[in-house]
């Protein structure tokens, strides 16, 4: 039986929700190079700013692209959650990478990773958007009104902490301190809780196989990273503050 575009898609989702497990167990034994892990010298690199707007660019050209084909045939409840997808692009393309204060170079092995996701989501929710018929009352249930709230708070979180460890350093300064401030005084990945409650929150509201994969594969990615983060912290700076938990205020 040959499978429609709405099938494909859902194949799509559970296989990204199927990577993300795996994914999940890899990264216990094994630590991506990014950031502050990086080698003090990459043979093949990208300046930071330059990495993260262009692995992070087809998250937005595709929802924009089938809002420009679809756009005035898209139902209210869709066009909202395209936009919620689209707005975190927006920041993250436009804005995230011109506020980078000493960022390192990516290696390149990183930034195509990036890229490829970049591609494969952008496409899996754009497309899952542009094809399915949310009905008109569904900006009124529940799960809509409490998806699309945490996505605001969970947002306005990983902005905000991303400021704090921004204003850590001076435009000239290499080196870390401790972040102070926000939820950063009751975890450590305070940027990254906010990033998995905002697309918890998209979830929620879409209700999908494509939106739920994608919340899944955050968590997982972020979640290790996270315990990465927390024990650099710990084994850098002696007084880490120890009641800090890891990346969920008061549970871990």
């Amino acid at each position: 039986m040959e499978l429609g575009e709405p099938q494909v898609l859902d194949a799509l989702g559970v296989l990204m929700g199927v990577s993300a497990c795996v994914t999940f167990v890899i990264l216990q034994k094994l630590e991506t190079s990014y950031g502050r892990y990086c080698p003090p010298k990459i043979r093949w690199g990208l300046p930071a700013r330059l990495a993260w707007g262009l692995q992070e660019m087809p998250s937005l050209l595709l929802p924009l692209l089938e809002w420009v084909r679809f756009g005035d045939q898209l139902r209210q409840p869709n066009a909202l959650l395209m936009a919620m997808f689209a707005i975190h692009y927006t920041q993250r393309t436009l804005i995230y990478p011109l506020l980078i204060r000493g960022g390192k170079p990516t290696p390149l092995s990183t930034f195509l990773m990036a890229f490829m996701f970049c591609i494969y989501n952008g496409y899996l929710q754009s497309r899952y958007l542009s094809l399915t018929e949310y009905p008109d009352h569904w900006t009124t249930q529940p799960h809509f009104l409490a998806g699309s709230s945490l996505w605001l708070v969970g947002m306005v979180i990983n902005i905000h902490s991303d400021h704090i460890l921004r204003s850590l350093r001076e435009s000239t300064e290499t080196g870390y301190r401790i972040p102070r401030g926000g939820l950063f005084e009751y975890v450590t990945a305070a940027n990254y809780f906010g990033e998995i409650v905002e697309w918890l929150g998209f979830a929620l509201a879409g209700w999908s196989i494509q939106s739920s994969a994608f919340a899944l594969f955050t968590f997982c990615i972020l979640l290790r990273r996270a315990e990465h983060h927390h024990r650099w912290y710990l084994k850098k700076f002696k007084d880490y503050p120890k009641s800090r938990k890891i990346i969920f205020p008061f549970i871990y």
